[in-house]
């Protein structure tokens, strides 16, 4: 009996300690869970729920409950389909349980029990207790119904998984930069990452924005962690650029011991080849609503954005706000139906021609995050589902486009047992007619700050932004006609004109914008004239005629037309040659509709020695920027080199006079708009 005794004593102490260590890690638990520190809570609710007895069911049911919560949002998807399992089991289970479970269902590929439990739901909830969660079943129930065709259907999509950008961690986000698209940015949790303590959230590093750059052998390069003070020892993640990229829109999470944290958008600009200290982008003065994902729109009018903020229409919603100059923004809006549902809209990005590629759990998909694509109309967008395997039962999610073409990087973490996200490359074989022209300064290099309008006879009007490198991009249709037009200040607009055919491929056509600086001389390159007289040389008639262009799409200017030599023969002879050389030109243009008063011929024969600029003088080695090709700077040279110093000499220019010709009535009054001024709309 003693004996007996003893046992009994040791087991109600055994069970005495264990109740009070399930206690204890309970207590831990909810403080790390109050804080959403969801990875550290499930390891001390998995400790309670071990050290509770199973004879207390109500109680292991409860842990089960928090356990499933932790695991769901932790993308440990077996483990919280395990917990909402036994929350079930021991009879704890609501109506949502059957909802999450039947989702979590989804993402491990198990779409017969999915369906079963997205229906027990629909059977549970209460229409008037529980319209979004109702709706979200109903979606749910429709995705794992569809899910096994769409996979059997599949889709004109590759997918490869980029093993060169991922590591054992967590890599997602990623997003092309560069003119040639030759740097790819992605967010990941790796251990080069800055700070050395792991997440409480996710039980990783704080994540960092890494780069990728291409060599010249169009081969990746290792990632490597950005050397400036953009990435902290909190959590940077999710970026975007600007359409010049000159700015980096990214999410930033702080880190606070004793509260929730409250993710937030902040912008850190480029200055040579490197990213400043990121700061924070006002979008609201609500500081209890997180700010994430941002994406700028194509034109660089609108930053959208991932907020649960009042007013929205469940879960995480997709806004945008209107983006001004230094960052300032306007007032937020949601962006609605059909895009944002009653589950999560998350990670807006923007393919060139203006498409959304957003995620969401919300509407019908294959499980988990699924890409969808929204079309603009003029209301409204509509929505495009790309199919497997673009998506799949895991997340997918944040998508970036090499240019205009169907084809870039994506992030998913289909297949990871751990839940976490790798970068994967996709393949469209869309037929994409492009046009991509250059903005630069005559005999200069490429003008960033220019702007192009385009319209098209199919009612196209947009303003299209130029990179760093001069270039445009933008996606055209066939059988429509367009005229672009680029201007800058300080320079004269040029003009081209766009036919597009049918094609049955792909096909980028390639447009040269050279503006003319009002402020320099500017040369009129293939002037041809006969030796030693003025009279234009039949072939001069082609750039004469782009001449005549110019003045016909500049119509508010009048020019010099100067002729000049090289310094051979006497000043006198020179200076009549050359300005009965101007005349000719002159002429021509009158005969071919320009106004005589817009028009002044100078002959300065010798006396301009041509001035070198920066272009000029890479074609050239022997000479420098800044050199002027006087006679004695020639005679100085070799003999081949004297010669083509002369042919630079032998010129034919204008130069911009007055740029508001026909604007004024003689009180000074205007008399019309400058056309000019008469641009597209956004």
């Amino acid at each position: 009996m003693r004996g007996f005794l003893k046992i009994c004593a040791i087991v109600v102490g055994t069970m005495l300690l264990m109740s009070c260590g399930a206690d204890k890690a309970l207590k831990k638990a909810d403080a790390f869970y109050a804080i959403g520190e969801y990875y550290d809570a499930a390891a001390q609710y998995k400790k309670a729920y071990a050290q509770t007895p199973a004879k207390e069911k109500a109680k292991r049911g409860e842990l089960s409950a928090k356990l499933a919560i932790c695991y769901r949002r932790t993308n440990a998807t077996s483990k919280a389909i395990a917990a909402y399992n036994n929350v079930i089991r021991y009879k704890k289970a609501d109506s949502l349980t059957h909802l999450y479970l039947a989702q979590q269902l989804m993402k491990n590929g198990s779409y017969k029990d999915a369906a079963k439990n997205f229906q027990t739901a629909i059977d549970s909830l209460s229409t008037r207790e529980a319209k979004d969660m109702l709706s979200l079943a109903r979606n749910g129930l429709k995705a794992a119904k569809a899910a096994p065709d769409r996979k059997k259907e599949g889709s004109a999509y590759t997918v490869k998984r980029m093993e060169i950008f991922n590591s054992r961690r967590a890599d997602y986000s990623p997003m092309l930069a560069g003119d040639d698209n030759d740097i790819l940015y992605f967010t990941s949790t790796r251990n080069e990452a800055q700070g050395d303590e792991y997440s409480g959230i996710t039980g990783a590093k704080a994540a960092d924005i890494f780069f990728s750059q291409k060599d010249d052998k169009d081969k990746w390069g290792r990632p490597q962690s950005i050397d400036s003070e953009l990435n902290t020892d909190f959590d940077e993640g999710a970026c975007a650029f600007s359409p010049d990229g000159r700015t980096m829109y990214l999410t930033q999470c702080l880190i606070d011991a004793n509260y929730p944290r409250y993710a937030t958008v902040v912008a850190s600009n480029r200055s040579d080849a490197s990213w400043s200290k990121a700061t924070a982008v006002q979008i609201s003065k609500d500081t209890l609503s997180s700010y994430a994902h941002p994406a700028v729109s194509p034109d660089g009018e609108w930053l959208y954005f991932v907020s649960d903020m009042p007013g929205g229409m469940g879960g995480l919603d997709i806004w945008r706000c209107r983006l001004y100059d230094n960052n300032e923004t306007g007032g937020a809006e949601n962006l609605g139906a059909p895009v944002n549902t009653a589950g999560d809209e998350m990670f807006p990005t923007f393919r060139p021609n203006g498409d959304l590629y957003f995620s969401s759990n919300g509407h019908p998909g294959m499980g988990g995050l699924d890409i969808f694509i929204a079309k603009p109309t003029e209301t409204s967008w509509t929505l495009e589902h790309p199919g497997f395997p673009l998506n799949s039962q895991g997340d997918d999610f944040g998508m970036t486009f090499e240019g205009m073409k169907n084809q870039g990087f994506f992030s998913s973490n289909r297949g990871d047992a751990r839940g976490f996200d790798h970068i994967y490359s996709f393949f469209n074989p869309d037929i994409i007619q492009t046009v991509k022209g250059w903005v630069y300064e005559q005999e200069g290099y490429e003008l960033p700050a220019a702007q192009v309008y385009m319209v098209g006879n199919d009612g196209t009007n947009l303003r299209l932004s130029v990179r760093g490198d001069g270039s445009f991009e933008q996606v055209i249709k066939p059988n429509v006609d367009y005229v672009l037009m680029a201007s800058c200040k300080g320079y004269l607009n040029h003009q081209e004109q766009l036919r597009v055919s049918p094609v049955s491929a792909s096909e980028e056509y390639v447009l040269q914008f050279p503006l003319y600086d009002i402020s320099a001389p500017v040369l009129i390159e293939n002037i041809y004239y006969d030796f030693d007289k003025a009279t234009l040389r039949p072939e001069s008639s082609v750039a004469l005629d782009s001449l005549v262009d110019l003045l016909n799409q500049n119509p508010h200017i009048t020019i010099e037309l100067s002729a000049h030599t090289d310094y051979k023969g006497s000043d006198q002879y020179n200076e009549r040659l050359s300005q009965q050389r101007a005349e000719s030109v002159v002429r021509y243009l009158i005969q071919h509709g320009i106004a005589s008063d817009r028009l002044t011929p100078k002959g300065y024969g010798e006396g301009k020695p041509k001035l070198i600029k920066k272009k000029v003088a890479e074609k050239y080695p022997f000479l420098k920027e800044g050199d002027k090709l006087t006679e004695e700077f020639i005679t100085a040279l070799p003999e081949e080199q004297q010669e083509d110093c002369n042919q630079l000499n032998r010129r034919t220019e204008f130069r911009v006079l007055q740029t508001t010709y026909g604007m004024f009535d003689k009180a000074g009054r205007l008399i019309q708009t400058p056309a000019a001024a008469e641009q597209p709309t956004d």
